[in-house]
């Protein structure tokens, strides 16, 4: 008989986060160094309106990199300020609301008709409900969100020439999913009830974000392993989890919590703009522009869960989700 799934807490979830913080350990990478460019190449980062996004966004603008700030309706400043920031002005702006797959898919209508092609795609954006919330297509949010949103992007963006798989003399696409340490909190993804909205109050909320990021860790290994099945890989696709960081994921949260939760963050977790290392290696680092399938917490390596790396476990969510990404195009 299985064992059923670790719950969590948003306590919890703050303790174990400075606890990590408070025990960093050697790294076993190190961070790019400020002459390493890439120039030439573009990024494209979901959620660069704040948090982890935005900071990613300005270092690798001022990295170089040719940006695309995927980010939700009503940040029309975000492109200015980034473009400020990094002294480039090679930023631009397309919407996307990630909870809805109709806005997804017009979003990629958009790349595809510009004739973009991307060579990192920073798969950032994410959230924390504080209870149960549907989107418009009836998943749960953070479900649509963490996971079946970016497979509904990338899928599109293989079919539609976006992200080209590299050929024999040409550099790798990456591919880098913002995760979460929280995905070791839940054992197995319950298939039968994949992506369904069901009520939960602030007690359950984490537990079901650490299922959606359980969700996305599995989806990362398994399309790695599909766009790279030979001896030779065709596209870099990597994880991590930046520990705990001071952001807006919090933004949700009760009111009578946040005045508890956001000195914490403020005073325990880093800033985004020191804890996007690891995006700036797994985005930048030659290394990891020429390998697939790693996972970072904080600026350590780390094999995803036993469930995230079971091949039989990537093949049902992936075949599990297939009905899901044609009934997004329906949705359209």
């Amino acid at each position: 008989m299985s064992q059923a799934p670790k719950k969590r807490t948003v306590v919890n979830a703050i303790t174990g986060a400075v606890r990590d913080f408070r025990n960093l350990r050697t790294s076993d990478v190190e961070p790019v160094p400020d002459d390493v460019r890439i120039d030439g190449k573009t990024c494209l980062v979901t959620g660069a309106n704040s948090g982890l996004g935005r900071a990613a966004a300005i270092e690798l603008a001022r990295r170089g990199g040719t940006m695309i700030l995927a980010c939700r309706p009503g940040h029309d400043e975000t492109c200015d300020e980034i473009k400020e920031a990094s002294g480039s002005e090679a930023v631009e702006m397309v919407e996307v609301d990630l909870a809805d797959v109709r806005s997804v898919h017009r979003c990629c209508d958009q790349l595809m008709q510009s004739g973009v092609t991307i060579d990192i795609a920073l798969m950032n954006a994410g959230l924390m409900t504080p209870t149960a919330r549907e989107t418009p297509q009836g998943y749960d949010t953070m479900f649509a969100v963490h996971f079946l949103s970016k497979r509904v992007m990338i899928d599109r963006w293989l079919k539609d020439g976006v992200i080209r798989p590299a050929g024999h003399n040409d550099e790798l696409p990456r591919i880098v999913f913002v995760s979460s340490e929280s995905h070791r909190s839940y054992e197995a993804i319950e298939f039968e009830q994949l992506g369904e909205y069901a009520e939960y109050g602030i007690k359950e909320s984490m537990r079901h974000y650490g299922l959606s990021k359980l969700v996305l860790s599995t989806y990362a290994t398994e399309l790695s392993r599909r766009l790279n099945p030979g001896e030779r890989t065709e596209v870099a696709v990597h994880a991590l989890c930046p520990g705990g960081v001071s952001t807006k994921i919090a933004r949700d949260a009760p009111a009578l919590l946040k005045p508890i939760v956001n000195p914490a963050l403020r005073l325990f977790f880093r800033s985004p703009e020191k804890a996007i290392a690891p995006i700036i290696y797994l985005c930048c680092a030659p290394e990891a522009g020429a390998s697939t399938g790693m996972y970072l917490h904080l600026m350590n390596r780390k094999p995803v869960s036993e469930s995230a790396a079971d091949p039989g476990n990537g093949t049902r969510l992936w075949e599990a989700s297939e009905t899901m990404v044609a009934k997004s195009r329906d949705a359209t």
